[in-house]
C-alpha cells in the first residue's frame, strides 16, 4: 500500500495536512504522521513512504537534517521529500535543494 508521511510538531498543521490529503485514503494510500525529526526517520525506516511532507522547524532534528540523513546516510532516493517552511522560498530554496529536497511549500497554506 502506498504511503504519505506528514511530519510537523504542531497538531493543527498535522490536522490541516490530514484534511488536505484525506482524499487519498479513498484511493488506497495510507497517511502516516510524525511529530519530530527522529520519529520521522524511524517511520521512514519502518514504513517506507513514497512521499514525505517535512516541516523545517522541528524538535530533536530539523527538517534539513532529516532530509540530508535520508539522502546521504539512509541512501533513500526513492522517497520524494517536500519541505514545509514559514520562511521565504527564495531564501530557503537553495538550502532545501542542497540537502536533497524535491521541493518546498511555503506556510501558511489553506485547505
Amino acid at each position: 500500500m502506498p504511503k504519505i508521511l506528514v511530519v510537523d510538531d504542531e497538531p493543527n498543521n498535522r490536522f490541516l495536512m490530514e484534511d488536505l490529503l484525506s482524499i487519498y485514503r479513498d484511493r488506497g494510500i495510507e497517511l502516516l504522521f510524525a511529530e519530530d525529526g527522529q520519529e520521522a526517520l524511524d517511520v521512514m525506516e519502518e514504513h517506507h513512504p513514497e512521499i514525505v511532507f517535512l516541516d523545517v522547524v522541528l524538535p530533536e532534528r530539523d527538517g534539513y537534517d532529516v532530509c540530508a540523513t535520508v539522502r546521504k546516510k539512509m541512501h533513500k532516493n526513492d522517497i520524494h521529500i517536500i519541505l514545509l517552511t514559514a520562511k521565504s522560498k527564495e531564501t530557503e530554496g537553495a538550502r532545501a535543494m542542497a540537502v536533497g529536497a524535491d521541493g518546498m511549500i511555503q506556510k501558511p497554506f489553506k485547505a
